[in-house]
């Protein structure tokens, strides 16, 4: 585990550590790619979805049904998540971002088999991963790709785990906050890399991140600028400086109106 993690990680990554080991005594892994083998299914192509849209002139956005926060609490108080989903998809959001977990965001693993049922976007489980266990238990879940958080992770853990994702065929989004962690990054082959624009210690969001982080990213990686993202005006600085998708949840699921809220940040 990374030394340096932030005090509110610190405490969600305990928390995986026990959620883990229980999980563990449900569920081996063996059985795990049991389940893998039934899904009647192949992922979706989360990257390549991001990919085929920053290449059109389709902004890019991936949507995120999302409850509640640490530093929010609930920020939607009759939350739907397959109403939520379903909304996304009906007004041109390219990918879906799930937050499965349960104690600190509201969120629930079966939210993903709920989604994939009814919606046809490729989706991303959005969780604290630290353990290989959590990549088999992505994949069972119905998940298309699944969130590395730099922050969490030392440099072998993010190369391990992405490998195993992409042995299961699960794309990885990594997310970044700082120049070190970009600098690990770069030391990977990932091809998603997310730009986490909240100081993790602090909760502030700074836009600036996504712009002076983008600088020392290799030709080839597509950026995805993720927090803190309002409107359309901040879509297109963060696309000026160098982002070519958007990670966006709390300024959608707070809004009365999520579609027309979407419409307006698609431009």
């Amino acid at each position: 585990m990374n030394n340096a993690i932030p005090d509110i990680l610190k405490t969600i990554v305990e928390q995986k550590l026990i959620e883990v080991e229980a999980g563990k005594r449900d569920a081996s892994i063996q059985e795990l790619k049991g389940r893998i083998s039934d899904l009647e299914d192949t992922p979706r192509g989360f990257e390549r979805h991001l990919r085929e849209a920053a290449a059109s002139d389709w902004t890019a956005i991936i949507a995120e049904v999302k409850k509640g926060s640490p530093s929010k609490g609930v920020i939607r108080a009759g939350f739907d998540p397959l109403e939520i989903a379903e909304t996304y998809q009906d007004n041109g959001a390219t990918c879906l971002s799930v937050l499965t977990d349960e104690k600190f965001f509201l969120g629930h693993l079966r939210y993903l088999a709920l989604i994939r049922e009814q919606v046809g976007l490729p989706l991303l489980r959005k969780e604290f991963i630290i353990d290989p266990w959590q990549v088999y238990e992505t994949r069972a879940a119905g998940a298309d790709a699944l969130l590395l958080i730099a922050a969490i992770l030392e440099p072998q853990q993010i190369v391990d785990l992405a490998g195993l994702a992409r042995e299961l065929h699960l794309d990885v989004l990594l997310e970044v906050h700082d120049e070190a962690e970009m600098a690990t990054a770069c030391t990977t082959d990932i091809g998603l890399i997310g730009v986490n624009n909240r100081n993790l210690r602090t909760f502030v969001t700074d836009l600036s991140t996504t712009g002076r982080l983008a600088k020392m990213l290799p030709p080839g990686r597509l950026l995805v600028a993720e927090s803190g993202i309002n409107n359309r005006a901040d879509i297109e600085r963060l696309q000026a400086d160098g982002a070519r998708a958007f990670l966006i949840g709390e300024s959608l699921v707070r809004e009365e109106d999520i579609g027309a809220k979407l419409q307006e940040l698609l431009g």
